[in-house]
């Protein structure tokens, strides 16, 4: 079975056996994370900035529910969460990126990508869903196109969560058998066990080809949800200074987070 190897780039793991976390400390420490959002969002729309929050991981990675945790207490009239289905008619017959750039934020707004234009870089590919032509034309284009955003002002984060082969399964039968969540599995999910390896060498091309000085990767062992998504949250509150900050990302426990100083492309 292929596995993603060491990728040359920040990478941010969890060695923490998640059982040291118990439920109380992590509803503590994410209440805590949470008011510390609030105050970042407040500095955002008072600066007028525009910030975008990519995620994107493998099938039953965690996505959703780390988004529902960013936002549960944000004011919800200055984010949005955007999770495009596929493409209409009309979208089909415009530049691939046209239809995201429509999302992108105003002054004082957070974007929440669940999923984005990656999907071009691993899923479609896989699974037949775009040419080897188009897939090799997105990857000509993605560094420059995150250059040209970022440098007119946008805030990228983009977040790469991490899954083992043998959880994801386990997650997939759990969806499966909850009838409040069996709508979150497709017909894509049911390939991804199948398809794993396929997925991976497309997974690794992404990775090292996308991750730039300008639009950098931050790569999160999922595996764990509740640790993953303390980490994510702080790496967004480690990226801002705002008033009244009262986050340090050395207050986490040592062996949560795990900084790793590769170099860029």
């Amino acid at each position: 079975m292929l596995k993603i190897h060491n990728l040359k780039f920040q990478s941010l793991r969890f060695f923490m056996d998640i059982s040291e976390l118990s439920t109380k400390e992590y509803n503590h420490l994410l209440e805590h994370y949470q008011i510390e959002l609030l105050k970042l969002q407040k500095h955002i729309v008072k600066k007028g900035l525009r910030v975008v929050i990519l995620f994107e991981g493998r099938d039953a990675a965690g996505k959703g529910g780390t988004i529902k945790r960013f936002i549960e207490h944000m004011n919800p009239r200055e984010f949005r969460v955007v999770a495009l289905g596929k493409p209409n008619k009309k979208e089909k017959g415009q530049w691939y990126f046209q239809r995201y750039i429509k999302q992108l934020p105003t002054a004082g707004e957070i974007r929440f990508f669940d999923r984005s234009w990656y999907n071009r870089a691993v899923v479609e590919p896989v699974m037949g869903f775009c040419s080897q032509k188009q897939y090799k034309l997105f990857m000509s284009q993605v560094n420059e196109y995150e250059k040209m955003i970022t440098e007119d002002g946008i805030h990228l984060i983009k977040f790469w969560l991490d899954i083992d082969k043998e959880v994801q399964e386990k997650r997939f039968a759990a969806r499966n058998e909850d009838p409040l969540k069996t709508w979150k599995l497709s017909p894509v999910d049911m390939k991804a066990q199948n398809m794993w390896d396929q997925f991976s060498l497309y997974i690794n091309s992404m990775l090292d080809h996308t991750h730039t000085v300008h639009a950098p990767w931050v790569r999160v062992d999922s595996n764990y949800k509740k640790a993953a998504r303390l980490l994510m949250i702080g790496q967004v509150l480690d990226r801002f200074d705002y008033e009244d900050k009262n986050y340090e990302a050395s207050n986490l426990h040592p062996q949560l987070l795990n900084k790793s100083p590769y170099p860029h492309h």
